[in-house]
C-alpha cells in the first residue's frame, strides 16, 4: 500500500486552512495531489523506506500531527493504487485508516460487495443504468462480460469500468496545489430531500460567490459543485464556464446545470458547496456584449445590489427565493 487518500474533517467555510494541510503532507512526500475541497492523494513510494514505515504507520502519523498543528481530523483509505485508496476511503473512519490488500484475490474481495457507485468518476445515470440490469455491485460488473458493459454504457467508459471493478487501478498522484479559489458551502440543518430547498442553497451560494468576485474585482472560469450526502460520501462536479464571469446569474444557470445532472432525485443532501475556480482579473476578462436588455439590467441591479450590501450588510439586498426560506445566507459579503 503505497498511495493514501486523505479527506481532512474541514468545518464549513474553513477551507483556507487547506493549503497548510498540504505543506503538512510535503514533509513526508513532494508527490501530493490536492483534491479541494478537503482532499489530498499523496503517493508515499520512497517515503516508506526513508522513514522506515508502511503506509498505514504514516497515516496515523500524519494524522496526530493534523491534530496537533492544526486541530482538524481526518480520514484516511490507503491502497495500491489512487482509485483503490479512494474506494477504501469510504469506509475509513476518524482514527482508523482503512487499508486496501495488495494481493489481486483479496483485491478482488475487497470490491466484490461494493456499491457501483463506490468507483470514482462513476455517476448517477451510469449507476442507474447499471442498476436496470442487475449489475448493483463491483462483483458482478467485474463478472460481467465486457462486451455487455461496453454496449450499456459506452465502448471506452465500459473498459474503464470493467478494469476499474476487477481491481486495475492505472492512476497515478499528479503534484499539483491548490488554484486560487472562493468557496461558499450550505449546510442543511437536517439531511435534506426537497430539490426545491437544494436549488435555493445554490442560489444563495451563486449569490454569495458572486458578490465576494465582484468586490475582489476578480472573475472565475471554472464553477465545481460539491454535494455531500448523508452517509458522508460526496459527488463533485465541475463546469468551465463559456466566459469568466462574476455575474450571479451566470453562476446560478451553472450551478443549477451541474445539479441537474446529478439526478439525485431522492438523496438525502447534508451540504452543497460551490467553488469559483481559475481566478482572474476581472479588467483582463472579455465579455461578450449579447444586446439583450433584461441581461443588462441585471448586471445594472447587481451594481446597485453590492453597493447596498457594502454600506447595510449583505442581508440588505437579497433574491425573493431566499427572504424567507430558512436557508443560510452569510453575514458579510
Amino acid at each position: 500500500m503505497t498511495i493514501l487518500c486523505v479527506r481532512f474533517q474541514l468545518p464549513p467555510m474553513y477551507e483556507a486552512a487547506l493549503p497548510g494541510l498540504l505543506g503538512l503532507l510535503e514533509d513526508f512526500t513532494p508527490v501530493v495531489q490536492a483534491l479541494p475541497p478537503d482532499g489530498a492523494l499523496v503517493d508515499l513510494r520512497g517515503a516508506e523506506r526513508y522513514f522506515g514505515r508502511d503506509a498505514v504507520e504514516l497515516a496515523s502519523v500524519i494524522r496526530v500531527r493534523a491534530l496537533a498543528h492544526h486541530g482538524v481530523d481526518c480520514v484516511i483509505g490507503a491502497g495500491p493504487g489512487p482509485m483503490l485508496a479512494r474506494v477504501a476511503l469510504r469506509d475509513a473512519r476518524p482514527g482508523v485508516t482503512c487499508a486496501v490488500p495488495e494481493e489481486p484475490g483479496a483485491i478482488a474481495e475487497f470490491l466484490a460487495e461494493k456499491p457501483v457507485a463506490a468507483l470514482p468518476g462513476v455517476g448517477a445515470a451510469t449507476t442507474r443504468t447499471l442498476c436496470e440490469y442487475g449489475l448493483d455491485t463491483l462483483g458482478l460488473v467485474a463478472a460481467a462480460p465486457l462486451s455487455t458493459l461496453q454496449r450499456l454504457v459506452g465502448v471506452k467508459v465500459g473498459r474503464e469500468l470493467h478494469e476499474k471493478a476487477s481491481g486495475v487501478d492505472r492512476g497515478r498522484v499528479v503534484p499539483n496545489a491548490v488554484s486560487r479559489s472562493l468557496a461558499a458551502e450550505r449546510p442543511f440543518t437536517r439531511d435534506e430531500l426537497d430539490p426545491d430547498r437544494h436549488r435555493r442553497a445554490l442560489l444563495s451560494a451563486a449569490e454569495e460567490l458572486g458578490a465576494r468576485l465582484r468586490a475582489l474585482d476578480k472573475v472565475c472560469r471554472t464553477l465545481t459543485l460539491t454535494a455531500r450526502y448523508a452517509d458522508r460520501s460526496s459527488t463533485t462536479r465541475s463546469r468551465t464556464l463559456k466566459e469568466p464571469t462574476a455575474h450571479s446569474a451566470a453562476l446560478t444557470r451553472a450551478a443549477y446545470g451541474m445539479y441537474d445532472a446529478l439526478g439525485l432525485q431522492r438523496a438525502r443532501v447534508r451540504s452543497l458547496a460551490l467553488r469559483a475556480e481559475g481566478l482572474d482579473p476581472a479588467e483582463h476578462a472579455s465579455y461578450q456584449l449579447t444586446f439583450d436588455p433584461l441581461d443588462e439590467k441585471a448586471r445594472r441591479i447587481e451594481e446597485v445590489a453590492d453597493r447596498a450590501r457594502a454600506k447595510f450588510g449583505a442581508r440588505a439586498v437579497m433574491p425573493g427565493a431566499l427572504a424567507s426560506s430558512g436557508v443560510s445566507w452569510p453575514t458579510a459579503a
